[in-house]
C-alpha cells in the first residue's frame, strides 16, 4: 500500500459547536436559494426547510444560553441574524408576487 492519503482517510470534523452552527447555515441558505444545492446544481427555496432550520438555530440558542463561549453564541447569533433578513426578504418577496 503506498503512503497517500485519501479523503476516507481524514478524520470527519465533529463535537466543534462552530461547525454544527455552520453546516445548519449551509442548510438554511441553501433552502433560502441563497447557495447551490450541490445535488442539483441549482438554487432553489424551499420556505417550510428554511424556517425549520432557523426555528431549530432558535432553539439551540434558547436551550444552549448561559452555556456557550462567548465566540459560539457570537457566531450563533451571527447566523441567525442573516438568515432571518434573508428570510424577511424571502417572505417579503413571496407576498408581493402573490397580491400581483
Amino acid at each position: 500500500m503506498s503512503g497517500e492519503r485519501t479523503a476516507a482517510d481524514l478524520p470527519l470534523p465533529g463535537g466543534d459547536f462552530r461547525m454544527l452552527v455552520t453546516r445548519l447555515s449551509f442548510q438554511g441558505m441553501m433552502s433560502l436559494g441563497m447557495l447551490e444545492n450541490p445535488l442539483t446544481g441549482k438554487k432553489a427555496s424551499d420556505e417550510k426547510s428554511a424556517r425549520m432550520i432557523i426555528d431549530d438555530l432558535l432553539m439551540i440558542r434558547e436551550k444552549t444560553s448561559g452555556n456557550l463561549e462567548t465566540e459560539e453564541a457570537e457566531h450563533l447569533n451571527r447566523v441567525l441574524e442573516s438568515l432571518e433578513v434573508a428570510w424577511a426578504e424571502l417572505d417579503k418577496g413571496d407576498s408581493v408576487a402573490a397580491e400581483s
